[in-house]
């Protein structure tokens, strides 16, 4: 779906609502004088959770799973609701459905991989899978590819093929890459560098009714509605932290529709029930604020920065360069600007935005298919951020381009 918008209608209309929610972040309060803009990487926490967390700890801490005692039994019914709650706040309506409680993405996608994918994979299958997104969803299938190997089945992985022009991933090529050796495709929803929706809702027409999907969902729940129903995926991966939970907690939902149940291998132990709890928290809390308006309010304030950023000599926004133009219908950024400056190293660029006190993301993206020498500085916002920080953020690189020319 295209956003048409310059940004500021919205976040005009939406300022009061916006700084009601900013002032229920402590960390955020407590320090009016620096702008955080790495929620990409994690995001801040609001009292709600924090609370939550406190009164858990401070009121029926216990272990889950291992006790008779009401402390006990109550944890471990707080566990297994929550999986509920996971299922609710991704559109679930399915009976067949499960969710298995993660440390995070990364552990969540390998989870699939190791506990799920090899056992369906023969000598002679094919995977596709995306090579230009995070690392941790091209090493967990590759992984499993070498593993595989090492005991004689060979297993081919193609590329997912992506748009050079927009980014997104080629729906239209995707069908030719497709064989009735096709076992699996792994995707990403919201691209972790170039905050692109990568319409991974064209992907089930492209691939057929068999073939089972995983989606990374790292910057999509949490920061965005996600409705597993209109996705037609077969797995979402996300983790918490990114997602207003604290950090140490993720979850892996799974249709269990096209292949086997999901069924993580070896002894559980405990499970972060304080982080699970957060998440429980933190997914309340989203539903009230309403993540489509948080939705609105992010991709306004990068509809700002990205279109400021562009207007700079010596500055390139990376991604789809489509979406940069006045009055573009291209979907813009959701919550993620990454940009480079031609003669200012985005590692010294970082340090000098922490001077002036904007926390940004510099040089290290973990993506997958990057030389090392492909460095760029990431600024990610959500709900907290301000059109004023934005402005404080281009104010800081401005004047490094006038000290570069």
């Amino acid at each position: 779906m295209a956003i048409t918008m310059t940004g500021t209608d919205a976040l005009e209309r939406l300022a009061g609502w916006q700084r009601d929610l900013r002032a229920e972040f402590p960390i955020i309060a407590a320090n009016p004088g620096l702008a955080y803009l790495d929620s990409a990487a994690t995001a801040q926490k609001p009292a709600a959770v924090l609370d939550a967390v406190s009164a858990f700890l401070t009121s029926g801490n216990a272990n889950v799973g291992r006790g008779s005692y009401p402390w006990a039994t109550a944890a471990t019914a707080r566990v297994e609701s929550a999986r509920e709650r996971v299922k609710a706040a991704l559109g679930d309506v399915g009976d067949d459905s499960s969710v298995e409680f993660v440390s995070g993405a990364s552990h969540g996608l390998r989870m699939v991989a190791e506990d799920w994918l090899a056992d369906q994979l023969a000598d002679g299958d094919e995977i596709i899978v995306p090579f230009g997104d995070h690392k941790a969803n091209l090493l967990s299938w590759l992984d499993v590819r070498d593993a595989l190997a090492r005991r004689g089945t060979r297993v081919e992985v193609v590329a997912m093929p992506v748009d050079p022009a927009s980014g997104d991933y080629d729906h239209r090529a995707l069908p030719s890459l497709v064989t009735e050796r096709t076992r699996f495709v792994a995707a990403t929803h919201v691209h972790h560098v170039f905050g692109a929706d990568m319409n991974v809702h064209r992907l089930r027409e492209a691939v057929g009714p068999h073939v089972p999907i995983c989606l990374d969902a790292a910057q999509s729940v949490g920061h965005r509605p996600v409705s597993v129903a209109e996705l037609d995926v077969d797995f979402v991966v996300f983790s918490g932290h990114k997602a207003l939970a604290l950090p140490g907690v993720g979850a892996v939902w799974a249709r269990n529709r096209r292949g086997p149940r999901l069924a993580p291998r070896g002894w559980a132990g405990t499970p972060n029930t304080a982080g699970v709890v957060s998440l429980v928290a933190a997914l309340d809390w989203l539903d009230r604020a309403g993540l489509e308006r948080i939705r609105e309010w992010t991709t306004a304030l990068c509809v700002r920065l990205s279109d400021g950023l562009s207007a700079l000599r010596g500055v390139r926004v990376l991604g789809c360069q489509d979406s940069l133009a006045a009055g573009s219908t291209v979907q813009r950024r959701e919550g993620i600007v990454t940009f480079r400056h031609e003669h200012v190293r985005s590692d010294d660029l970082g340090f000098v935005l922490a001077d002036e006190g904007i926390m940004v993301r510099a040089d290290s993206h973990c993506q997958a298919g990057r030389g090392a020498d492909d460095r760029a500085v990431r600024a990610s916002v959500h709900v907290y951020n301000t059109p004023e920080e934005v402005d404080r953020l281009l104010a800081v690189v401005a004047r490094c381009e006038g000290m570069a020319s």
